[in-house]
């Protein structure tokens, strides 16, 4: 195959750093590379050591460019953390021609209206992201460019994030000898891959499980309405069950991927199986303990998850109210009967979101972000590359533009 432009992923997590390398070939795309590698410099899904995580960066990249045959020059980059939230904003502005038609820079004077609100010193603005557009009190205009007025006000929700965590990511990666095309989300990178333009339009959740953070993003009518990020993910519940059963957290974690499950089967045949006793031998120690005691250790943490994501759509009056349902995604999805879980603790129709339309790319939801970050970026025009992720910001088109290229940097 001849070599077109690659597109690259790097997915920087609090266990696990992941890079994706991606090619069109003819209409569709098509894995080069993947990698990954244990995290080392992370907390809680931010940077607090730069050194270590630019380190593991290169060792990554490295790997992958001698795996594909490319020199990997740039990559599109997530953030995350509970650093990141959202908060709601407004702008009014009068409009500026004599004829009172909505021009480009009406909308830019507005969005940047929205910013104009007190938040502390060490934390920025990240991007905005318009929910409706009012034109002389006619509310829920999507598209406001050409259309006639005196009076356009834009409700907005911005993405914000602290200073400090964010220049500790960009330094890593500049450090790793890596141009940086963009940073995005990870919520909002997974959704790229795994939702479809007709779930974001009718409005659904998303959900993500990571390490040591859970993302929730909402989408209805195209747009992101609402975003949030907490402070608990997989690992709690590996040292939960490291507690409950008095052993070492690399224990812990195989045996919640060997034996873990959220909830137990009904029937009787099932129910005599969960108090069989399953034996775990270390060199330094031997575990005995049932399925029904390795339950009433994760369920109540997994419980608790969604139990948080319940009072966030609760306080946007989607409790119970997105037909497009809940889509768990991020490597906390894996956990058996999660789905099941969801489902009856929400209340909402539940699915278990994998990466779509990459060619080679295993099935896994662990893999949605880095996905999300080289899907998000291909040879598309802006139209198709707006189609694609769903949004219908049609005055910020694609999106690159979207998350307006805050900055673009090259290594000397």
């Amino acid at each position: 195959m001849a070599k077109g432009q690659i597109f690259t992923g790097l997915d920087v997590g609090t266990n696990t750093i992941k890079a994706l390398v991606i090619q069109k070939n003819g209409a569709d795309w098509e894995v080069l590379s993947y990698a990954q590698m244990p995290s080392f410099g992370l907390r809680r899904g931010a940077v607090v050591n730069v050194e270590e995580t630019a380190k593991n960066i290169q060792l990554l990249i490295s790997g992958l460019e001698k795996d594909c045959g490319r020199k990997i020059n740039s990559a599109y980059v997530n953030i995350g953390g509970s650093h990141l939230y959202a908060t709601p904003s407004d702008g009014l502005i009068s409009v500026s021609r004599a004829d009172h038609i909505i021009s480009q820079e009406d909308i830019d004077r507005v969005l940047q209206a929205t910013k104009a609100i007190n938040i502390p010193l060490n934390e920025d603005i990240l991007d905005v992201f318009p929910t409706e557009f009012i034109i002389d009190d006619q509310k829920g205009i999507k598209q406001p460019l050409g259309l006639v007025g005196v009076r356009l006000e834009a409700k907005v929700i911005l993405l914000c994030y602290f200073q400090s965590y964010f220049m500790n990511l960009t330094q890593a990666v500049l450090n790793a000898k890596l141009q940086i095309d963009d940073v995005i989300p990870s919520p909002l990178a997974a959704a790229n891959s795994v939702l479809t333009p007709q779930q974001k339009e009718i409005g659904v959740a998303l959900v993500d499980i990571g390490a040591a953070t859970t993302s929730l993003a909402v989408f209805e009518e195209g747009e992101l309405i609402h975003f949030a990020v907490f402070p608990i993910g997989s690992a709690n519940i590996t040292n939960d069950i490291a507690i409950g059963l008095k052993t070492e957290v690399a224990i812990a974690e195989d045996i919640k991927k060997q034996h873990g499950t959220c909830i137990l089967a009904g029937n009787d045949d099932k129910k005599n199986e969960s108090r069989k006793k399953i034996e775990v031998f270390d060199a330094s120690q031997s575990l005995s303990f049932t399925k029904k005691n390795l339950v009433d250790i994760i369920e109540p943490r997994v419980s608790e998850i969604l139990d948080l994501m319940q009072k966030e759509l609760k306080k946007i009056g989607r409790q119970e109210m997105l037909p497009g349902g809940i889509v768990l995604t991020g490597g906390g999805a894996k956990l058996p009967k999660i789905k099941e879980l969801a489902k009856q603790q929400l209340k909402l129709t539940c699915q278990i979101g994998v990466p779509k339309n990459i060619a080679g790319l295993e099935a896994d939801p662990a893999l949605a972000t880095v996905a999300g970050l080289a899907l998000g970026v291909g040879d598309f025009d802006s139209t198709s590359r707006g189609s694609m992720m769903g949004l219908s910001f049609g005055f910020m088109k694609g999106w690159s533009s979207k998350f307006k290229r805050m900055f673009r940097v090259f290594i000397p």
